[in-house]
């Protein structure tokens, strides 16, 4: 509804690390700027506090305002470098890829750090876009081992949940970015841990 119960939005990302969630990324391109920042104002100290990193998306401005731990653009977003540019050496930059050529030039690409592949499965927090499969998943992890030292973090995102986690982690993902299967659960620290007691580390 546009506005923020910072209480409840604290518990829920204590919950979230408690269980052994890495990263919080707050992304919703509905609300406010205001209420996105006062979002990260909660995150970024909590996040700290964890051992974990906060993620800002799209919005490069709102990344340098709040002060973030990493930053996550789309393919038609602000370039690497225009990211660099504004905000420094130090952030995580990451990216979205939807093919395998978007895939094997995020690997290529100087100065980005990770990129996710995806959506695996169809999501309703990517209205539009198409289910990919687990192809892009698979290319990864066989590009990884085909050419190690090109080789930098991804992660398989959309539609991942407990129950299909063994499908994402048998075609070689060794990390995951979940919304619903954290955000929707009657106990987020349970299904984080769940969710993070399937994964290699």
């Amino acid at each position: 509804d546009g506005t923020l119960d910072t209480a409840a939005f604290a518990d829920f990302c204590a919950a979230a690390f408690r269980g052994g969630v890495d990263v919080i990324q707050v992304r919703d391109k509905a609300v406010d700027v205001a209420v996105e920042l006062a979002a990260f104002a909660t995150l970024v100290p909590l996040a700290r506090e964890h051992g974990a990193l906060s993620a800002a998306n799209d919005r490069a401005d709102v990344a340098a305002l709040a002060g973030v731990d990493v930053f996550h653009t789309g393919q038609t977003d602000l370039t690497t470098a225009q990211c660099r540019a504004l905000l420094g050496p130090d952030v995580v930059l990451g990216r979205s890829c939807h093919t395998e050529a978007q895939v094997r030039g995020a690997r290529a690409e100087d100065g980005l750090d990770y990129f996710c592949t995806g959506p695996v499965w169809a999501t309703p927090t990517k209205p539009g876009r198409a289910a990919v499969g687990l192809e892009l998943p698979t290319l990864a992890a066989r590009l990884d081992a085909e050419d190690p030292a090109g080789a930098r973090p991804w992660f398989a995102i959309g539609g991942v949940d407990a129950d299909r986690l063994p499908e994402v982690r048998a075609a070689g993902a060794e990390r995951i970015v979940v919304v619903r299967a954290v955000t929707q659960a009657e106990d987020p620290e349970a299904a984080a841990r769940t969710l993070r007691g399937g994964l290699p580390g």
